[in-house]
């Protein structure tokens, strides 16, 4: 009696532990996205209560900042689990940067494409609707999310064009938005700015974007968002401004709690703005 009974729990133990096996394998913590000859780039993954695979929901696919340099996913940890909990599915891409992988930001600039077209190419596996996928970043991050919505050159070779790699609308926090001279990183670019540059590409169709700078960011002045505000608005694409009296670069991180607490609820508001999420709740910031 007792073997038979202990052979159940044994059972029935089994069972729970391959449900549990079933789940997380449909809800990984993070998936490849990209293979480089030795270097193996992921999707660190964020997802909203209650997920579903089978449902599509909104996504955002955030890039951290580091000038191309250095940087690591865990840069907007914070913001993605905050719009997870409003009920979207979130990404943190790794991309290749010159202090881990000696690369160039074109080959970062390679990667993030090549994220964003993994997340609209397996939408269906990742519970994601394909035509509201969000491209955020911070500084060099936000050069690659408004470089993946403008810029046509750096693909990755043998990458399956056909499928786009332009967001639907984007979070850009003190983005690197000009590397033409005079801007960011053109001792690094060079004369390939032209190509390379988020302002120097904007054109007919660019998705729906807010911008966020501090007043006294010594790496992206005013004039500069200012012109590519008014740049998007002539080829008739929604670009909303917003300037913070006194912050400087980076103001929006964590760290800076307050900074961090007032731009995630505008960004909220965007996105409802846009019909990608519900007014109601708003969750506590935290």
């Amino acid at each position: 009696m007792e073997m038979n009974l202990l052979k159940k729990v044994l059972t029935l133990s089994w069972v729970v532990f391959l449900m549990i096996c079933s789940l997380q394998a449909q809800t990984p913590d993070s998936i490849l996205y990209k293979q480089v000859d030795s270097t193996s780039l992921y999707l660190h993954i964020d997802y909203p209560p209650g997920f579903e695979v089978s449902k599509s929901y909104p996504a955002i696919v955030f890039f951290f900042g580091g000038g191309w340099n250095g940087g690591n996913p865990g840069h907007f940890a914070h913001h993605a689990l905050y719009f997870a909990e409003r009920g979207m599915v979130c990404f943190r891409a790794d991309y290749r940067v010159h202090s881990r992988h000696g690369t160039t930001p074109f080959e970062s600039l390679k990667d993030a494409k090549s994220a964003m077209r993994f997340v609209r190419a397996h939408a269906d596996e990742l519970g994601v609707d394909p035509g509201k996928i969000i491209a955020s970043g911070g500084s060099a991050g936000g050069h690659l999310a408004a470089a993946t919505a403008v810029v046509e050159a750096y693909n990755e070779d043998g990458e399956e064009l056909t499928v786009s790699c332009v967001p639907n609308a984007m979070l850009l926090f003190n983005p690197v938005i000009d590397n033409g001279p005079g801007g960011y990183g053109y001792d690094r670019v060079g004369e390939a700015y032209s190509l390379f540059s988020p302002l120097h590409n904007i054109r007919q169709g660019a998705p729906p974007t807010i911008i966020f700078l501090g007043t006294e960011d010594r790496l992206i002045p005013v004039e500069t968002v200012q012109y590519y505000k008014m740049v998007m608005e002539k080829v008739g694409s929604r670009c909303d401004l917003l300037l913070y009296e006194g912050e400087g670069h980076g103001f929006i991180n964590y760290g800076q709690f307050d900074n961090y607490r007032k731009t995630v609820a505008e960004a909220d508001r965007f996105l409802i703005s846009l019909g990608y999420l519900y007014e109601n709740p708003v969750i506590k910031i935290k």
